[in-house]
This record gives C-alpha cells, structure tokens and sequence, in this order.
C-alpha cells in the first residue's frame, strides 16, 4: 500500500495567477495588447487562464472540454487514474498538457495552474477541492459538490475566507429558463406556496445489495486503484466499480440523490430562497430474498427510497415548505389539475419538480439532458407552457464558460457573483441534497435486543422523524445519527 501523506501545506507562491489577479490598473502596464502580437481576434499568453483536470474522462471531458473554451485558454495538466478509458479522448485534445495519476502531485509540481475542474467520483470531490483551494487555485466541481455535509460547510467556508472562484457542476441552474419559474414565484401568482415534490427514476445502476466480493486478479492494469480509492477504506479491487458503478456505495457515491439531486432539488431550493431544512425523514425500499431478510446491506445505497424535508418560510413562499424526495421510479400522484394526458415534470413523467401554491402548480423537469419544459397550471385554468426545445449558444449554457471569466475577472467581481453555482450557493443546497443520505443512512442503524420472548431480534431505532440544527450540523435527538455528517478518512487523504 501507498503511504504518502500528500503534499505539505504552505502559502501559494504562484506568481502568474497572483498577477492575474492583479488590479486592472495593474494588468495594463504588463499585458501586452493584443493588437501588437498578433492582430484582432488574438489571445495573449498572459490573458489565458492556466487550467487542470482532476478526472479528464466521462463527465470531465466535458468540463475540461467546455472549461477551456474552444481553445480560448490554456490546458496545461490532466490527472486521471486511468487514461485507457475515455481519458485519452482528453489526451488527444490538449497534447501539450502534462499527465499525472495523483492530484496532489499535480498540485505540488505544476505551480502555474489558475484554474481546476474536479470530475471524479463522489468521494473524491472534497479532499481535492480542499487541496486545490489551499494553493489559491479556483475550482470548478462536479455535483454533488461533496461527499458529505461536514465537507460542504467547509469548502463554502474555505472558499470565501481564500477568495476563490468557485462553481458546482449543476449546469441546469445556468438554464435561462429557470427565470421563467422564478417569475412565477416571485409575482406571485402561485400565491403561498406550501408543498414541493421532486422525484427521478435513478438509480439506473446496481445498488442496494451486497458489495461485490474484491477480486485483484481482475484489475485493469491501467488503474491506479490506490489512487482511486483516496480517502475510503484500504480493499482489495472491486470489479466493475469503476468507472461507473461506484455510484451505489457508500464508500464512493451518494446515490440518486447525489447523482441527480444537485439538478432537481436545485429548481425549488434556488427559486423559493430556501435554507437549511429543520428535520428530514425516510423510508426505503427492499428486497427480500427469504423470510423477514431483507437483502438490503447498509453499505449500499437502497433500490428505492421516499424522504421529506421541512423547511420555514421564506419570503418567496410565505408559508413553511414541506419537500418530498423519491427515487427508484416511484413518482407522486397526478395532479387533478393537470390534464391526465399530460406528463407531469419531464418526458414520461419520469423525473421531475412539482411546486404547489394555494393558486396553482408549477411543473417542471430535470436541468441536464432533457429540456427544462416549466409548464404553469392555475386553478382558474390559465396555463403558460415554456418552450418544448431549448435553444442553447453553447454548450451546457455556458456554466464552465461563466466560471471561467469569473476566475479572470476575479473574486467579487460582477462576473463572480453572476454565478449560479459559486459555494456560496451550492454549499448550503448540497447541504440540504445530502440530509437525505443522512436519514436514508440513519434508517438502517440498529441494535441487538431481547425480545418478548426471551430471544435477541435486531431493532432499528434510526427510523423516525430527525431534527436537523442546520447551523451547527447536528442532529438534535438521535446523536449516532451524527457519524454520517462526515466520515472516517484514510491516512493521507484527510480533510
């Protein structure tokens, strides 16, 4: 086993990205103009931002790809674990970028990185934001922003305190069209909204069993498996995990609402001006394989779940906010005032936001693949219909594009806080994402009793209602609850 323990701390003593950050006043006396290099349209060296990849395969591609905009700017390093995969499309692209398999000796070897965008699994995402925020670097990651709650607060924290640009993947909450439902609320014409209800057919990958036994002898010889387990227990390769499957453990993953949460639950936390729920509550379903056994194993995510979350009142709302959550396909009841023929949220019904006000509802869709469709119901029958195709200038409405300029223009600037997904924001939704997983994990803690008859049977006493003080991250009356605010990490991979 590795036992490095990752690179010492220290100040930042880049100075090209301190220059870039320099005042305008500044920037004028040591920029060269454009003009006298290379003409109009030209880009100087010192007006590209410097950017790396942690996770340049899958969903990172696509953020490095967009992130540096056509070529607008400079991809100096990718970090993957394994490059065989579709980490070499990444190679093919940016030839000039330095590869690395460790982020934290990317980190510590190539001192001229701006900017990072972070696409890896789950569990990865904090320690590496962390890191790359310790060193001044802004940084770009993909949702759900953190792995757990406690990690949340802390990067929302550390970016404000280090001044870095920073941004969610949860690229919907770029989408134009989310002002469409936020001029229904804010006029109105719901009235006082009382009741949301968010729903998705994930999983689509296998979880809610056992985990598949460890078997060295299968391990693609490309993968630095040590590298990918980070800060999650020592274990011998698991196939088939990787790339994809990871999603459905706890070890590495959030499930469905990590995987679609940050979409979903973005739609009504963004345009009710939610805060952190008081208390959250849940069910899941299982499997029975033999009588009274379900075969459902606390390490894994369950095949199905339902989860309500309360939260006061906002001036948006003007009454307290009940949300329901549930995954696995099951979706909640037609409303009677929405034609039967008619899905509600997106395509199929299958995934989807309903809010509900004394005047009204409003259905709308999941902000990734599918087009948003917000669709207003009143119960005078008015109906306002967005569009059923979206119009997009660019790719994934320009979320990394934005974050982008925002890191050139500065922390503070108009640019930053333009953003829709900075920490500042994304923290405290990702937060309220992963209450979720915290009642979800806290439903199956148990203990051994007596029973009535003499006999020990296993008792599970999480099951009940959880007060949540979202200020100081605690559950208020069941305190194991507690351990899954953060988690236990390896040596070397601490936060």
């Amino acid at each position: 086993m590795k036992t490095s323990k990752g690179p010492a701390k220290g100040p930042n003593t880049n100075k090209r990205r301190d220059f870039l950050k320099k005042s305008a006043l500044a920037s004028s006396v040591f920029i060269v103009p454009r003009h006298v290099l290379g003409g109009p349209g030209f880009i100087a060296p010192s007006d590209q931002l410097n950017l790396a990849a942690i996770g340049a395969g899958g969903k990172g591609r696509s953020d490095i790809m967009n992130a540096s905009v056509g070529g607008r700017e400079r991809v100096v390093a990718l970090c993957d674990v394994d490059f065989s995969g579709s980490a070499a499309a990444s190679v093919e692209s940016f030839p000039k970028a330095k590869l690395f398999s460790d982020y934290r000796r990317m980190l510590d070897k190539k001192k001229n990185i701006d900017a990072v965008t972070i696409s890896t699994p789950d569990h990865i995402h904090g320690p590496a934001a962390k890191a790359a925020m310790e060193r001044g670097i802004h940084v770009y990651v993909q949702k759900p922003m953190t792995h757990n709650i406690r990690e949340a607060r802390m990067l929302t924290e550390m970016a404000r305190e280090n001044k870095i640009v920073s941004q969610m993947g949860n690229q919907g909450g770029s989408n134009p069209l989310l002002g469409m439902v936020q001029e229904w609320v804010d006029s109105g014409r719901l009235g006082k909204i009382h009741k949301v209800e968010v729903w998705t057919n994930r999983p689509v990958w296998p979880q809610g069993f056992a985990m598949p036994a460890p078997d060295p002898s299968q391990k693609p010889e490309a993968l630095d498996w040590d590298l990918w387990l980070g800060p999650a227990p020592e274990t011998p390769y698991i196939p088939n995990i990787h790339p994809f499957n990871w999603r459905g453990w706890w070890d590495y993953g959030t499930g469905a609402l990590g995987d679609v949460g940050c979409h979903l639950i973005d739609i009504p936390f963004r345009t009710l001006g939610l805060k952190y729920p008081k208390d959250a509550e849940c069910s899941v379903g299982t499997v029975f394989t033999q009588m009274w056994t379900p075969d459902y194993h606390p390490e894994g995510c369950p095949p199905s779940s339902f989860i309500t979350l309360h939260f006061d009142a906002t001036e948006k709302t003007g009454s307290p906010i009940e949300m329901t959550w549930s995954d696995g396909g099951i979706r909640p009841s037609h409303p009677e005032i929405i034609p039967a023929d008619q899905d509600i949220g997106g395509h199929g019904s299958a995934n989807g936001v309903l809010i509900h006000g004394e005047n009204g509802i409003i259905s709308t869709n999941i902000n990734d693949s599918s087009p948003l469709m917000p669709k207003l119901y009143l119960n005078d029958g008015t109906t306002e219909f967005g569009p059923e195709v979206e119009e997009n200038e660019e790719p994934e409405y320009g979320h990394q594009r934005k974050w982008v300029d925002a890191c050139k223009a500065g922390f503070g600037s108009e640019e930053h806080l333009a953003l829709t997904s900075s920490f500042d924001y994304a923290g405290p939704m990702t937060e309220t994402v992963l209450m979720g997983n915290l009642a979800i994990r806290s439903y199956m803690l148990r203990r051994e009793v007596t029973g009535e008859n003499g006999r020990p049977r296993q008792e599970f006493y999480g099951r009940r209602k959880l007060l949540w003080d979202g200020e100081n991250m605690k559950i208020t009356n069941l305190e194991e609850a507690n351990q899954f605010v953060t988690r236990t990490y390896r040596e070397g991979w601490e936060m």
